[in-house]
């Protein structure tokens, strides 16, 4: 607390003089306001809409360098977005390593800080920016933070409509409405997508809307927006990949649906203070529900010491743990084909507010800005999760039989508990220009947090847990003349264990995805030190910029495999490094445009581990595998490449562009024993066409030359199932597979 201060008060003791002059509206997309985004990655509404429908992670993936996409679910609207060996995913036990903000409000779900893709309004969107690491941003800025803001009645108005459809199937369309005036605006939005879905039984439907006002009176003004989505997504997984080579569209074993009913409200009041400043408030409210439905196979079989009954697996001790419910004999299991079918419910309603003071003015030797605020968030959840047992079909879909299954050793229970999640902090951050060339960027945030879990069946998962930290980050910014600039910066940061995290983290009471809370051990924040370097160039034609970071780690929260099959625990794992070097460029001449850019990243392991890998066929014969210093991180691209190619004419365009990445080691594979996954290079046609004044036609031909490539490997149970379609497979790899060359066509309209 004392550093806070004294910084707090070093900002203000530099206050510029009175002489300075007033900047202009101030924008609010994070606690901080605009301090520190010099060197975000920006995407405006153009870049956003850059394909046959607005698509954020696509937008994202094609226009930053070595960010990609990752649709381990097999969902595009539940893929992880990795950057920099970091990722943010919908798929709870992922590791979460971004900050996400939707209109100056965080966006990381609270029970496991997950990012749900699905409830964005894409269309709705006017803007993106990735940030580096920026201690102000808030827990799990660990690689950095991406901001999010929506478009109101004056960006966005009049009547807008658009309509898309594609070669597999999917529709779907937008209406909006935008009015404004000198004292305000509003807009209504509203979006609605039908997906079958380009895999054998995967089907998704999304419903989503949006009101947002802004009314400014004299030294005063009020911000407030409603946002709601309905969403079903089916996310069938993974899948070996002899299954895929016989069929590109197959799936594993099926259903594994999620539905979600969300609805946020935030209101933001303002004060000006003086001709440069404002004090703002700005809280909200939120309530969600997510159900969950997933078969699976049977993670338990015949007892090892009496065949008329079912246990649950171990590596070590074979079939030893039995089952106590109706599935308890196998001549009541209703199949010669046993499975699991898991279900999970979670409802979470959380609120909060940031308070923050602004100040942006011009000085004699540049922009000054200073925020100085508080932030509180609460958030409480009721998590309840049950497995049954399953009949598993021809087809490998999962039929429930509304048996529960309950095991004597725990590893398999039902679950009711309740989590709460309070979140304080205090945070500073300031711009201050040295000279007409320097500029310092510092910043500072304090944090306490707390974690309560409340078992309701028994007392396993009763537990409090505290974290707090004090973060501080540095920068220099130097203009060398000639529109090139140069920065170097460090900063601290860090996230806390998520009550899902801390709730699985016994390896002697494992977990299933859907089934989270078992045991209730300990779990350490995750820190990370924070170093970045770069040097950019703005000219009338060509710009282009090159950066190099490094990111240290300790404590990492990984999910580590059990030795009782399909079960995982959370646990830390000693010190990780990433670090990599960006570059990128974009020329115009006329209506040709061309951008391009490369990076590299380097992520691996500093410390040696053993982690239980059953499916490994590296794994010894307890299924553990071994994990050296200096083995890489699973699931990170070293090299990714991005180009694309325009002419952008006043009522026409067209361009190609290619995305290409090197492969990456299988998760399960953290000791690099098995082949990477194949390097891929996909293209991407895209074009508009005005064909009058209010009408517009666009389309995207994404993977015109049908390349066939994997996002996302695993190891699957492959010898516990009979393929069909590929007899006899005895391969393990699984993998997420790229959709196909696909044609999307898209009329919109504005009046």
């Amino acid at each position: 607390m004392s550093g806070l201060r004294v910084l707090s008060l070093a900002l203000l003791a530099s206050a510029s003089p009175a002489t300075a002059q007033e900047v202009g509206e101030i924008v609010v997309t994070a606690p901080g306001g605009a301090i520190d985004m010099d060197e975000a990655r920006d995407l405006n509404a153009a870049a956003l809409d850059a394909s046959g429908r607005p698509d954020l992670a696509r937008a994202l993936e094609r226009s930053v360098p070595g960010l990609t996409l990752a649709e381990a679910s097999g969902n595009a609207w539940q893929a992880a977005i990795t950057w920099r060996g970091f990722s943010v995913s919908a798929l709870q036990g992922a590791e979460q390593g971004m900050a996400v903000y939707l209109d100056g409000v965080r966006f990381n779900q609270p029970f496991g800080d997950v990012v749900l893709l699905d409830l964005l309004p894409d269309a709705a969107l006017v803007s993106a920016h990735v940030n580096e690491a920026n201690p102000v941003l808030g827990r799990n800025a660990l690689a950095g933070s991406l901001l999010l803001n929506t478009g109101d009645g004056t960006s966005l108005p009049g009547l807008r409509a658009s309509f898309d459809i594609d070669t597999e199937g999917s529709k779907g369309g937008t209406v909006s409405l935008g009015l404004a005036d000198d004292n305000g605006d509003l807009l209504l939005l509203g979006d609605f997508r039908d997906e079958p879905g380009w895999r054998v039984a995967s089907p998704s439907r999304l419903y989503r809307g949006l009101a947002k006002g802004r009314h400014k009176g004299d030294g005063w003004g009020l911000e407030f927006s409603v946002l709601g989505a309905s969403t079903h997504l089916t996310g069938n997984g993974v899948a070996p990949v002899e299954l895929l080579d016989a069929d590109w569209r197959a799936v594993f074993t099926r259903p594994d649906t999620t539905s979600t009913r969300f609805i946020r409200l935030i209101a933001a009041p303002y004060i000006e203070t003086g001709e440069s400043g404002r004090v703002e408030l700005r809280g909200y409210l939120q309530d969600m529900t997510r159900r969950s439905a997933n078969g699976d196979l049977a993670d338990f079989g015949v007892c090892d010491d009496d065949a008329a009954l079912l246990c649950v697996g171990d590596e070590d001790e074979g079939y030893a743990d039995a089952l106590l419910s109706g599935a308890l004999r196998v001549a009541d299991d209703g199949s010669d084909n046993p499975a699991v079918f898991n279900r999970g419910e979670e409802q979470t309603r959380a609120w909060g507010a940031t308070l923050q003071w602004l100040d942006e003015r011009k000085t004699a030797t540049g922009t000054r800005r200073i925020a100085l605020g508080a932030s509180w968030e609460h958030a409480a959840t009721s998590f309840g999760a049950m497995s049954e047992l399953g009949r598993l079909e021809a087809d490998r879909s999962v039929t429930a039989l509304h048996l529960p299954l309950v095991s004597a050793g725990g590893a398999i229970t039902p679950v009711d508990v309740a989590t709460t999640l309070t979140d304080v902090a205090l945070f500073a951050s300031a711009e201050m220009p040295l000279t007409q060339a320097l500029a310092i960027e510092a910043g500072a945030r304090y944090s306490h947090n707390r974690v309560e879990l409340d078992d309701r069946i028994g007392t396993a998962l009763d537990g409090r847990h505290r974290f707090d930290a004090f973060n501080p980050s540095v920068e220099l910014d130097y203009a060398l003349g000639g529109g090139v600039h140069a920065t170097g910066g460090f900063s601290l940061t860090s996230r806390n264990p998520t009550p899902a995290e801390l709730s699985c983290a016994d390896p002697e009471a494992p977990c299933t995805l859907a089934n989270f809370f078992i045991a209730d051990p300990p779990l350490k924040q995750v820190k990370s030190r924070n170093w970045t370097a770069g040097i950019s160039g703005e000219g009338s034609r060509f710009d282009w910029r090159l950066n190099a970071w490094r990111a240290d780690t300790r404590d990492d929260i990984r999910m580590i495999a059990s030795q009782v099959r399909g079960r995982a625990y959370f646990a830390n794992l000693g010190h990780t490094r990433r670090q990599g070097v960006e570059a990128s460029a974009d020329w115009r001449r006329g209506a040709f445009h061309v951008a391009a850019s490369y990076a590299f990243t380097d992520a691996r392991f500093r410390d040696g581990f053993a982690m239980s890998s059953p499916q490994n066929p590296a794994a010894e014969d307890d299924g553990v595998i071994a994990v050296a210093a200096g083995d890489q991180l699973p699931g990170v691209p070293r090299h990714a490449v991005n180009l694309r190619l325009a002419r952008e004419a006043a009522d026409w365009s067209v361009g190609v562009a290619m995305r290409a990445r090197s492969g990456q080691f299988l998760f399960g594979d953290e000791g690099n024993d098995t082949p990477r996954t194949a390097s891929y290079a996909v293209f991407d046609l895209d074009g508009r066409v005005r064909l009058s004044e209010r009408f517009e036609l666009v389309a995207q031909l994404r993977n015109l030359l049908d390349r066939r490539y994997g996002t996302f490997g695993t190891f699957a149970e492959v010898d516990d199932i009979a393929l069909v379609e590929a007899p006899g497979a005895e391969d393990p790899r699984a993998l997420a597979p790229g959709a196909p060359r696909r044609l999307t066509v898209s009329l919109r309209a504005k009046f």
